[in-house]
């Protein structure tokens, strides 16, 4: 989307990610998806009189991760409770850092090179979750609400990003590469189906050259497509409400996914309205650098590294190649590509292998070696097998496992034979007089209707290279 002349949208994310511990933050009940309502709680998760918190260390280290991956400083830090009276949480506070995270002082470097800064990236516990029936399902209009509190407790990490985004599709970058760098930490699953990964986008607008304006927080989008179709529609109406004369109010605002549009949730709260004071059941965190060392050591490398690594060896990447580097590194496929380089092979047909067929059967991944791709993209390279018969052998391979060879001579995948190729293509020329004509001349995007032909004659067992070599040969 295109703003207006002379304006600029100035957007900061809010990522909260939960993390993959086996036990809550606090307490030692299970972190799992899915259970059935409120049978993962305890007295401490709830609040209960009596009960006391004992921080994760699993989660300690997952948050060190993520830091360490956005390569922020990892500080000795606090936590403090956040009280709010919401009915998704017990015992009406949070407990949250606040004035000294774990994290601070990062940043994400995007795949087009614009770098954002990360301000901090903190340990806070998750809130339950509210259902309200009857009327939108908002609590507006609800006839009732139920709560379900197994997600109180659940560790979470929120990175709060600098104001340093200046459109919705930028903020779709950067929460895409984020989500890969959680994912390849290992302290996160990026579900954003399940709600493990959620944004509040800070939005305002300004008139170039003009101090910051008054943002507005969007809350709880759970998906890339909600993401920046809400950051476009707030910039706009708060452009347009300038334009008539009115004022932007600082506030929380709540993403219509079916409508399209945000409104007013509350006026947003400042940190005073939190009541935020030091937690007196939890010392301060201060992992040693031992121990810093170690979790450093042990992180795998990141995204962005690795998909320097696949693009390297490609000779001049095109744009479509780009997009399949990306394919790969997310799906975590690139072994495959790296296994047929380091076999001499061609690196560029096994990324185009890679993001397509196994890609499109990527449940069944477990089943395919890499040394069954290698010599199956050998076999295709060499000529031994067509394309159509290689996409079927990674089929097959994807299926049931297997030895490539024996899969293509149970198939019956013998090539022609360079007489009987050519006696096929000599035929087709006398059937397609017109064609043939064409190609002659320059028209040689004629070569793919022969090369389909020839495909068609011989029931896919001819290469394409060598069709191609034929017509040139008779051209």
């Amino acid at each position: 989307m295109t703003l207006p002349t002379n304006w600029e949208m100035v957007v900061g994310l809010e990522v909260h990610t939960e993390l993959l511990t086996k036990s809550k933050l606090f307490c030692g009940c299970a972190n799992n998806f899915g259970s059935e309502p409120n049978t993962n709680i305890c007295p401490v998760c709830l609040g209960l009189p009596g009960s006391l918190p004992v921080l994760n260390r699993e989660a300690v280290e997952f948050a060190m991760r993520i830091g360490m991956a956005l390569r922020c400083t990892i500080a000795p830090s606090t936590f403090h409770r956040k009280n709010y009276f919401y009915p998704d949480q017990s015992k009406d506070y949070q407990i949250s850092q606040y004035d000294l995270p774990i994290n601070a002082g990062g940043y994400l470097d995007l795949p087009d090179g614009s770098r954002v800064s990360i301000e901090r990236a903190h340990m806070e516990e998750d809130t339950g979750k509210s259902t309200h029936l009857g009327g939108s399902g908002r609590l507006a209009g609800a006839d009732s609400s139920l709560v379900d509190y197994n997600r109180c407790g659940v560790p979470l990490v929120e990175i709060v990003s600098g104001p340093d985004i200046r459109s919705a599709a930028q903020a779709r970058v950067y929460a895409q590469e984020l989500r890969a760098i959680l994912i390849a930490t290992g302290a996160s699953d990026g579900r954003l189906e399940e709600g493990s990964m959620r944004f509040d986008a800070n939005v305002s607008v300004r008139r170039s050259g003009e101090p910051l304006g008054t943002r507005c927080e969007i809350k709880n989008l759970n998906s890339l497509r909600s993401l920046q179709r809400a950051i476009d529609y707030e910039a706009l109406r708060q452009i347009e409400l300038i334009g008539d004369g009115g004022v932007v109010r600082q506030e929380t605002r709540h993403w219509d996914e079916n409508v399209g549009e945000t409104s007013t949730l509350r006026v947003k709260e400042d940190a005073d309205d939190y009541r935020y004071f030091r937690d007196p059941d939890l010392v301060d965190l201060a992992p040693d650098q031992d121990w810093q060392d170690r979790v450093r050591a042990a992180l795998p490398p990141m995204p962005a590294q690795r998909r320097g690594e696949v693009v390297a060896l490609l000779a001049s990447p095109t744009e479509a190649q780009l997009d399949a580097v990306e394919v790969v590194i997310d799906l975590g496929l690139e072994k495959y590509v790296h296994a047929v380089a380091a076999a001499a092979g061609d690196a560029a047909l096994a990324l185009s292998r890679a993001a397509n067929e196994i890609a499109a059967d990527i449940d069944h991944v477990d089943r395919l070696t890499t040394e069954a791709f290698a010599t199956t993209v050998a076999m295709e390279q060499r000529g031994e097998l067509s394309a159509t018969q290689a996409k079927t052998v990674l089929a097959s391979l994807l299926d049931q496992g297997g030895d490539p060879r024996s899969i293509a001579a149970a198939l019956g995948f013998e090539q022609l034979s360079a007489d009987s190729l050519g006696a096929t293509v000599a035929s087709l020329i006398e059937e397609h007089p017109d064609e043939w004509q064409r190609y002659r001349e320059g028209d040689d995007k004629l070569a793919q209707f022969f090369i389909g032909q020839v495909m068609k004659v011989t029931k896919g067992q001819a290469n394409g290279k060598a069709v191609i070599g034929e017509l040139q040969a008779r051209r």
